[in-house]
């Protein structure tokens, strides 16, 4: 069994922000497996997939970012899901739009969400899907509104794709396991 989850803030007024890559990651997986994510869980959307005899659990946090390890925690203890079998995904600064970089494990690098993560599972050792949202343009753009802030033309055109492959390495994981995901998908075009 694996846990998948897109890491977001809640709410309309959020939606489609950078913030909220890994919640446009869940949706596009949702879609994929035809797994609808709607029923409400120890504070996190969920849908359950199949997914070559494998069941695959996609959550969405309701937390907001800075708490999301409380839900994950939950849903780990909840199906007994080892933290090697949970993929989380989320936007990365330190990645160009249009950029994904898969990871087995690591620190949080400054993202609250991840600190949050890691923090409530004891450890960092877990598969990680970063999705580039790039810095803001110029210095003292705050970067809260950059990661609050809807990308727009180009950077959304570039967006879309990487959540596209974002969406084939979690399945290259699940189907094959971290060592082939990385191979296959964090090679850059």
């Amino acid at each position: 069994m694996y846990l998948v989850v897109g890491l977001g803030n809640p709410g309309r007024e959020y939606a489609g922000t950078r913030h909220n890559m890994g919640f446009r990651l869940v949706d596009l997986l949702s879609g994929k497996l035809k797994a609808p994510v709607g029923k409400n869980i120890f504070k996190a959307y969920t849908g359950r997939a199949l997914l070559s005899g494998k069941t695959v659990i996609l959550a969405k946090p309701q937390t907001f970012m800075n708490l999301s390890g409380n839900s994950v925690a939950a849903l780990m203890n909840w199906f007994k899901i080892p933290p090697s079998d949970i993929v989380v995904a989320y936007d990365d600064l330190d990645l160009p739009p249009g950029r994904i970089r898969l990871k087995p494990d690591g620190g949080h690098g400054g993202h609250r969400g991840m600190e949050s993560v890691i923090e409530k599972l004891g450890t960092g050792i877990f598969p990680r899907v970063r999705i580039g949202i790039g810095r803001p343009p110029h210095p003292g753009y705050e970067v809260t509104d950059w990661v609050l802030g809807k990308p727009a033309g180009e950077e959304e055109h570039l967006l879309g794709p990487a959540l596209e492959k974002a969406a084939e390495a979690v399945i290259t994981l699940i189907n094959e396991g971290i060592d082939a995901a990385m191979n296959r998908h964090n090679r850059q075009p």
